[in-house]
């Protein structure tokens, strides 16, 4: 990033499914995004490249990352130049807007969404023991592995409700740590779900899009596994998500707050930025 060349703002943003997204309301002119990826996370990446450009004074840098769990801890970094998602992550944000019921009316069978109180409750409720096991594991330094999970191991594919011990049982054989009581884990699930915290800030939004997938071929669709894969739907939410719906949110009001003090730079798009 080299300010002789480029005089706009530097956007830090963690991969490139956020880059897609966020080029959709900022002027790509005036501000340019950069994918800061690397260990150990990508997150922490964003948050260790800003804060060596702020000690340098590198006037105009931005970073957006996933909230995750720092709004349910006190331990968050904390700068003017840095903000979060307003729920976990940028899928849950996706999820928690008209842009799931878009995706769902198209790809979903109406006959079998009528059947569900709320389709967007049920994936949070399915999610959110994922979300507090994940939770867990941070807090309890447990190093339990989530990639790759097969969801369809412990999501019943009728009613999309979880089952916790098979939940476990998966995490703990792809983490390869067979060792802590299952049972032992279950009752820290319990506690935890026994607290007011906010569901959008538990439930990681990966969860959801794995969960849905699996309700749209058989609890709430017809399709097959092969058209509503994560990736595949993820970019579905991402393209149905209208720039409306991004003017609602905090973080849309948090940036124009930053163009505000940042009075030399701007980020959104003029038609859109007051």
């Amino acid at each position: 990033m080299r300010r002789s060349t480029f005089t706009g703002v530097f956007l830090l943003v963690e991969g490139s499914s956020d880059k897609v997204f966020y080029e959709r309301f900022v002027d790509k002119i005036i501000c340019q995004i950069v994918v800061i990826s690397g260990n150990p996370s990508n997150k922490e990446r964003v948050i260790a490249v800003l804060g060596i450009l702020e000690k340098s004074n590198f006037l105009g840098v931005l970073g957006i990352v996933d909230a995750d769990f720092d709004r349910l801890e006190t331990s968050a970094h904390h700068s003017p130049n840095l903000l979060r998602t307003d729920t976990h992550d940028l899928e849950t944000m996706l999820i928690n807007s008209p842009a799931l019921d878009k995706v769902l009316a198209e790809l979903g069978s109406t006959e079998k969404i009528s059947k569900f109180m709320s389709v967007r409750d049920t994936l949070v409720e399915a999610g959110i023991s994922i979300g507090y096991l994940r939770w867990i594991s941070q807090c309890d330094g447990l190093s339990f592995t989530f990639s790759d999970l097969k969801f369809s191991k412990f999501v019943d594919e009728q009613n999309l409700q979880i089952d916790e011990l098979k939940l476990i049982q998966e995490v703990k054989n792809k983490s390869q740590n067979l060792s802590l009581d299952s049972r032992d884990i279950q009752q820290q699930l319990t506690t935890k779900k026994s607290g007011s915290h906010d569901c959008w800030q538990v439930c990681c939004g990966h969860d959801l899009v794995e969960i849905m997938s699996l309700g749209l071929r058989k609890a709430i669709g017809t399709m097959k596994p092969s058209d509503v894969g994560s990736d595949s739907l993820e970019r579905f939410l991402r393209v149905a998500y209208e720039e409306v719906y991004f003017q609602k949110t905090q973080l849309y009001a948090d940036i124009q707050k930053w163009e505000v003090d940042n009075q030399s730079f701007k980020v959104l798009f003029s038609s859109t930025a007051g």
